[in-house]
């Protein structure tokens, strides 16, 4: 089992920072102390670059230490009710942050995978509850769809339609 399944979490491919998230993570819990470990050496190994600190909401998760052992340094860790409650931020040299969607521990595999698999694949301003709204077992799949397809005008909040045809006679 690679880091990343071991951490359960997805990642843009390219970490083009096309959307909101650049990946997903499904802890087993929220104990930050218990599963930050997990995360940072996932992000280390798939990244090749070290994670410096990581942000999150202070609200959500319990447990939470200041900073968190790693090989030949100390991740250092900040808490914060501005942080969306499902999401996780990592600093890493190299790479502006990492944003990563926080799948809530209790949700079934197949949502989950869902989910895993939607944040790599949003391209534009999709918040994180809608990943998971739309990762849900009852959601139809067009939503997912809607999701992956939702691109934003420069900041005036409207989608842009495709290109219409011309239909020459």
């Amino acid at each position: 089992m690679t880091g990343a399944e071991k951490a359960r979490l997805s990642l843009d491919p390219d970490l083009a920072r096309r959307g909101a998230v650049d990946g997903a993570w499904w802890p087993a819990g929220y104990d930050a102390a218990a599963e930050l470990p997990a995360l940072i050496a996932a992000i280390d190994q798939h990244l090749q670059r070290r994670v410096l600190r990581v942000g999150l909401n202070i609200d959500t998760w319990h447990n939470i230490p200041r900073r968190i052992a790693a090989p030949g340094r100390q991740v250092r860790v900040g808490w914060f009710r501005t942080i969306d409650p499902h999401m996780v931020n990592l600093i890493i040299p190299g790479v502006e942050h990492l944003n990563l969607l926080v799948i809530p521990p209790d949700t079934p595999p197949a949502a989950a995978a869902k989910a895993l698999n939607l944040a790599t694949r949003c391209l534009g301003r999709t918040r994180p509850g809608d990943i998971l709204t739309a990762s849900d077992p009852d959601t139809p799949d067009t939503a997912a769809n809607a999701l992956g397809l939702a691109r934003w005008d420069n900041e005036g909040g409207q989608p842009r339609q495709p290109a219409r045809r011309s239909s020459a006679p």
